[in-house]
């Protein structure tokens, strides 16, 4: 198991790599064998690695990076958050039937800052790289993409500054079983709701609740979202408020773009928002065959 996500996180750094390189690059139009040279691979290791991290082919995965396919998406929405909201769920199919746990405390347990109140932590590989993920005894407290300076010790040192008498536990064991269902779509296990132990203001929560309800695969704006929560002008507040997550892709706010198919930014880095979107596009899309060349499919974020 473990060798398994270690090969699986490998091929997500030199996914990665492809994608900065192909976003430094695209008006050169790159080959194919020139993203694979870049990786240091062969076309066909290339394109073999590929596939199994994506489950899709490079070209066809780099289709769902361009702008006109991040716009038509966006074209589809229409009242989409709406309809979701009246069948109940977030998704049909996915992991994120969630349910949310507001109070991150009980007055008491505030007001003592923490005191008594065990956090459990744990770093685990996953298909985008290795991620911090907290635990609380109720609901997940932090998701996060190690990124840059951004170290397992760094979380902890900010969560420790949120509730300086709670106590802090590494126990990768514990959280491990989070780490498992994070990506795993179709399960049973992954149609189970999963507390999540919310910090924020009212405006927060109520963007975060909205997140919550886009389908995978699915995309919207930040305007849609500020809509959708009954602020349409606050679409700069929304980003704000995004920018805030604190639980990476459980709360998925890789799905937002800007209201003219661009990317917008991402708290853990674009090019692993841009890997998102294109590995739940290639997990949600149905197999057709391909047509067209790589160089038409370039980045245009």
């Amino acid at each position: 198991m473990e060798e398994a996500i270690s090969q699986t996180t490998l091929d997500y750094q030199r996914i990665e790599q492809a994608i900065r390189y192909i976003e430094a690059n695209y008006r050169h139009q790159p080959s194919l064998r020139d993203i694979a040279d870049h990786v240091a691979l062969s076309e066909y290791h290339f394109s073999r690695m590929f596939s199994r991290w994506a489950g899709t082919s490079p070209q066809r995965f780099m289709k769902y990076l361009t702008k006109e396919y991040a716009k038509a998406q966006l074209a589809q929405t229409g009242s989409l958050l709406d309809a979701t909201y009246a069948t109940g769920l977030s998704s049909p199919s996915r992991l994120h039937d969630l349910f949310v746990t507001y109070e991150a405390m009980t007055p008491a347990e505030f007001r003592a800052q923490g005191a008594g109140v065990p956090i459990r932590y744990g770093l685990h590989a996953t298909p985008f790289g290795e991620c911090f993920i907290a635990l609380s005894p109720r609901g997940i407290t932090d998701i996060r993409f190690l990124t840059g300076p951004e170290t397992a010790e760094v979380f902890v040192a900010q969560l420790r500054a949120e509730w300086p008498q709670a106590g802090y536990l590494p126990d990768s064991a514990a959280t491990q079983p989070y780490a498992e269902r994070l990506f795993n779509a179709g399960t049973s296990e992954a149609s189970q709701p999963l507390p999540l132990l919310l910090r924020g203001t009212n405006f927060q929560i109520k963007v975060w609740e909205a997140l919550l309800r886009i389908p995978f695969g699915r995309l919207v704006s930040y305007d849609d979202v500020a809509r959708y929560i009954g602020q349409p002008t606050a679409s700069r507040a929304v980003g704000t408020a995004i920018g805030s997550n604190r639980l990476a892709y459980l709360i998925p706010c890789h799905r937002v773009l800007q209201k003219a198919g661009g990317l917008g930014g991402y708290r853990w880095g674009t090019a692993r928002k841009q890997a998102l979107l294109g590995w739940e596009a290639a997990q949600s899309q149905p197999e057709v065959p391909w047509e067209g060349t790589w160089a038409q499919t370039q980045i245009e974020f």
